[in-house]
């Protein structure tokens, strides 16, 4: 059993990676190897379904999704309109640090989706070079995917965690706030470096092009119910696996092990690690190693990715900045968990 079980570990891994259909229909892949790891590990049942939908957060998220995306497409112009008013009166370099933090902390209420979509939007008006546009939406991916963990409704890893733990709605806020909000902060400060203000000409494709409507809307959010489903059946799936090799490893190699979140979608991983029966120092390892290594890549997390495909980030331009970012925030927080 164990056997096959890694062994659709590792299709889970590997194949988002080199095939672009199943990238781009992940949902579906994942709920299909969930079954799949349900079915080989005898917890596929009735009860099982039953539980995955008294999860009330699941459908909070959704709706908060649904909603928010028919709310921003409605307030958009208006939106943009308060914005240039906005930059005429408040400096350029305390802008960026208001936009990186306050959507990092909106993140865990709005949703990182509705989070992202605002900042590309935002950013989408700064007059600066495209190349500090995208490294200031590299900064703010970073932010948003930290912030948005701080309640379930924030992102699909906060959800399945809190379902996973059986913790309150407050859990995550009271356990991890204490290292998110400092971090966020922060993440402001190196967000001003960018902020340099630039009347640049640029070919129109650099520019957003993909517009919200009402279809793309409704197909997100039932992408996000799946999306959630499939994540229980993973995590219950490759319970064996998990309780076998996982939690007995050293707390410190489970951290930077989690650094393969930066290819990784970061809600999968943790769907797929954590449990119970961890200790609170392996739990937070999971948690910030998952979170931040999500920052590095484009597939790591949801505002990565929306971002990316709304203003037309290569992987090579994320890389530039995600990766050493990425490695040196990793650095300071094992430094903060484990030196003591």
């Amino acid at each position: 059993m164990l056997y096959i079980l890694i062994s659709l570990l590792v299709i889970t891994f590997v194949f988002p990676i080199i095939s672009k259909t199943v990238e781009e229909n992940l949902e579906p892949f994942l709920f299909i190897i969930g079954i799949l790891a349900s079915i080989t590990s005898g917890v596929l049942n009735k009860e099982l379904f039953l539980n995955i939908f008294k999860n009330e957060f699941m459908y909070i998220i959704v709706l908060a999704v649904l909603l928010g995306g028919l709310l921003f497409k409605v307030l958009t112009d208006h939106v943009n309109a308060v914005l240039t008013n906005i930059l005429k009166y408040i400096p350029l370099k305390f802008f960026v640090y208001l936009l990186i933090v306050v959507l990092g902390l909106l993140s865990s209420i709005i949703t990182a989706i509705i989070a992202s979509l605002l900042l590309v939007e935002i950013i989408s008006m700064l007059p600066i070079s495209r190349k500090n546009k995208i490294n200031i939406n590299i900064i703010s991916c970073f932010s948003i995917g930290l912030g948005a963990v701080l309640t379930p409704i924030g992102e699909p890893l906060a959800t399945i965690v809190v379902s996973r733990l059986d913790e309150s709605f407050w859990f995550l806020f009271n356990e991890f706030g204490i290292y998110i909000i400092p971090g966020i902060l922060i993440l402001g400060i190196f967000g001003m470096i960018f902020a340099k203000e630039e009347r640049i000409q640029e070919e129109k494709e650099e520019e957003i092009i993909i517009q919200e409507t009402n279809r793309t809307i409704v197909i997100r959010a039932l992408k996000i119910f799946l999306f959630i489903i499939a994540l229980d059946l993973l995590g219950e799936g490759f319970k064996p696996v998990i309780d076998t090799y996982i939690i007995s490893l050293d707390t410190r190699y489970l951290y930077w092990v989690n650094i393969c979140s930066a290819i990784l979608d970061n809600a999968t991983l943790a769907a797929a690690e954590i449990s119970v029966k961890m200790s609170k120092l392996q739990i937070e390892a999971v948690l910030m190693g998952l979170l931040i290594s999500g920052g590095m890549m484009i597939p790591g997390n949801i505002p990565n990715i929306i971002s990316a495909g709304k203003l037309k980030i290569k992987s090579s331009e994320w890389i530039r900045l995600g990766v050493p970012l990425g490695f040196f925030i990793m650095i300071i927080y094992f430094v903060i968990l484990f030196v003591r």
